[in-house]
Order: C-alpha cells, then sequence, then structure tokens
C-alpha cells in the first residue's frame, strides 16, 4: 500500500540516478549513508515525499537534495534531474588546499636515507 506523493527511499535513490541499482541503494540506506530531514534512514522502504531534505554520502562527497517529486521509471538523466533540486555547497578546486592546514615540517636529512647513505651505512657495519 503506497500512500499518495510518498516513495520509498531505495526506488527513489535509483530512479534520480543518484545509485545503479536499487540493491545498491538499500545497501547505501542501511550503511547509514543517507539521512531524510537530518534524521539517518534505518531502511530501504523509509519514505520520501516533495519537500523532505536529503543528505547523501557517495564516496568522498556529500550530496544535498531537496526532493521536488516521485519518480514512476528510471528515464534519462534530464528527466532525474526533475525529481530534485541540488542544495550542495560548491566542491572545492583540486589544486585548492584548506587554508587552516599546516604543511608539514620536517628537519632536513630526518627522513629516510637516501641509496647513498644506505651504502656508507652497509659499508661501515660491514655488511655486503
Amino acid at each position: 500500500m503506497v500512500a499518495e506523493g510518498r516513495q520509498r527511499i531505495d526506488k527513489w535513490l535509483f530512479f534520480s540516478r543518484a545509485v545503479k541499482s536499487r540493491s545498491l541503494a538499500a545497501k547505501l540506506v542501511v550503511a547509514g549513508r543517507v539521512r531524510i530531514n537530518r534524521d539517518k534512514a534505518a531502511q530501504a522502504s523509509d519514505m520520501v515525499r516533495p519537500g523532505d531534505v536529503l543528505t547523501i554520502t557517495l564516496d568522498r562527497r556529500i550530496f544535498v537534495w531537496k526532493v521536488l517529486g516521485t519518480g514512476t521509471r528510471r528515464g534519462p538523466a534530464e528527466e532525474a534531474r526533475t525529481l530534485y533540486e541540488d542544495m550542495s555547497p560548491p566542491p572545492t578546486p583540486k589544486g585548492e588546499a584548506i587554508p587552516d592546514a599546516i604543511p608539514a615540517l620536517r628537519e632536513a636529512g630526518s627522513g629516510r636515507p637516501t641509496k647513498k647513505q644506505r651504502r656508507e651505512t652497509d659499508r661501515l657495519l660491514g655488511d655486503d
């Protein structure tokens, strides 16, 4: 029995093309990587409706999507984009570092020995 305007989260994730299959969507939900209105989705059968905000963690990316409608099929990407509004913050460019990050400092010569240094140590110890 399906309530009007509501849909299972695993079907919605599949129809919106967030994942490649419904079984992957179910695994994503059970692993705790999907939140519905800031609450963790516990089961793949949890329902979503238009107006809900989903937070989805995929790989190293976090998506924040507002549900605009329920899907009837897994159609082309243009059709899938009509199911949600992307509210995710823009990703940081790959070349930029985090401004608060301090580069690691190491004293000269405190790292691994070079090949030349290792040979000198081997000669000193008599290991040939």
